[in-house]
């Protein structure tokens, strides 16, 4: 069965974004991607560069790990503010908003129906894994189907920004097992997490 797999970067102290919300690596961000860090994304996940980072890298390789990604409407309007109606044209793109009233882009599949019950129909479905990229809310609603945790840790930390999960999130201890990890030099870590199996 496919999983769902929340691959996010986040700071130290648990925050994928700042408090407005932007991409903390765009032009404007607080963050400045180190050559090691896009290296490793290349060689290990390239299916989750945007489409212009794929193209600037000449990266044309067959997805790895994932052939799906699901976001929420605001994490998606970050990328319609960069231009990009899709920034992920090589994965089924799947953008969960109850407010938008038209796909700014033709492959880009808007889902107004509940997340939950629509991440457990892809699941069932033949495929590779499918990539939730967040945001905060989005993660929060699924975090009941969340079954790894690929944390993209970056040598940050903010103080105040949106967190990993929305502070609307269930009450819902886990404990997650850590299946790789890998240190860079630059001091970024890419940390991936397991939910053990039922006992």
């Amino acid at each position: 069965m496919r999983r769902l797999v929340y691959c996010i970067a986040s700071t130290l102290d648990g925050f994928i974004a700042g408090p407005d919300g932007a991409d903390p690596t765009g032009p404007d961000g607080f963050w400045t991607v180190p050559e090691d860090y896009l290296g490793h994304l290349a060689a290990e996940l390239p299916e989750i560069l945007p489409v212009h980072a794929r193209s600037a890298l000449g990266i044309s390789a067959d997805n790895i790990r994932f052939d799906t990604v699901l976001e929420g409407r605001r994490s998606y309007e970050v990328g319609l503010k960069a231009g990009l109606t899709d920034a992920y044209p090589h994965l089924r793109h799947l953008v969960f908003s109850r407010t938008m009233a038209q796909s700014p882009d033709p492959a880009v599949e808007l889902v107004a129906d509940d997340p939950v019950a629509t991440v457990r129909a892809l699941k069932a479905a033949p495929g590779k894994d499918i990539w939730l990229l967040g945001g905060s809310e989005l993660a929060g609603v699924l975090y009941p189907e969340i079954d790894q945790l690929l944390l993209k840790l970056s040598p940050l930390t903010l103080g105040r920004g949106i967190p990993l999960f929305s502070p609307d999130t269930a009450f819902d201890p886990r404990g997650w097992e850590l299946t790789e990890h890998t240190l860079l030099q630059s001091g970024a870590a890419f940390l991936t997490y397991t939910r053990p199996a039922a006992a």
